[in-house]
């Protein structure tokens, strides 16, 4: 079921239930609630105290999400400024002050200093094709923690070049989108 056009809401954790609000912007695809409702169970033993990474956040609905159920703090980064400002907004009607929001493409972001995220969010813009250059960067660049999780969403019929040490742990479909929580095991070898 789709939610009201606009607005989409959070369904577990402290937030449980509040709305964001979702501009309407082109190419905007905030993850259905079914999809994250399957994700956060997959999480829901690994999620306290994290620090996690909303790549793309387009809605933030992922990284609020995680906040809502227990991680102690994310970075969100989203290049189109109108999203990234409904996001700032999002937050602080929420009063939620342990999101930061990065106006800028997602390369570029992780072209700068690497902070050490335990939890990621890759869910680009589908026509972009970005996930593996943003996956390479991720793990060449020192982005993630030694046993971090890396969510993938995709079109069903993508299968993304990811790291060789991301181990696939969980996956499903919902309509046309695959969606997939990887597991770090360990550095890859410089070639």
């Amino acid at each position: 079921m789709k939610p009201a056009p606009g607005r989409i809401r959070i369904i577990g954790g402290n937030l449980r239930n509040s709305r964001l609000n979702v501009p309407d912007l082109p190419g905007l695809r905030p993850t259905p609630e079914r999809v994250r409702e399957t994700l956060f169970n997959w999480l829901a033993p690994t999620l306290a105290g994290v620090r996690a990474l909303d790549l793309c956040a387009g809605t933030g609905a992922l990284g609020i999400e995680a906040l809502s159920r227990g991680a102690v703090a994310v970075q969100f980064v989203e290049p189109e400024r109108a999203s990234a400002d409904a996001l700032r907004a999002n937050l602080a009607r929420l009063k939620v002050n342990n999101g930061d929001v990065a106006v800028s493409d997602a390369a570029h972001f992780l072209r700068g200093t690497p902070q050490r995220y335990g939890l990621v969010f890759l869910d680009p813009p589908f026509t972009l094709n970005l996930w593996t250059p943003l996956a390479q960067q991720l793990e060449q660049a020192g982005w993630l923690t030694d046993a971090a999780q890396v969510y993938v969403e995709s079109p069903r019929e993508v299968s993304p070049t990811l790291p060789a040490n991301w181990a696939l742990h969980r996956e499903g479909h919902a309509g046309e989108v695959r969606f997939a929580l990887y597991r770090r095991t360990g550095t890859v070898p410089l070639s």
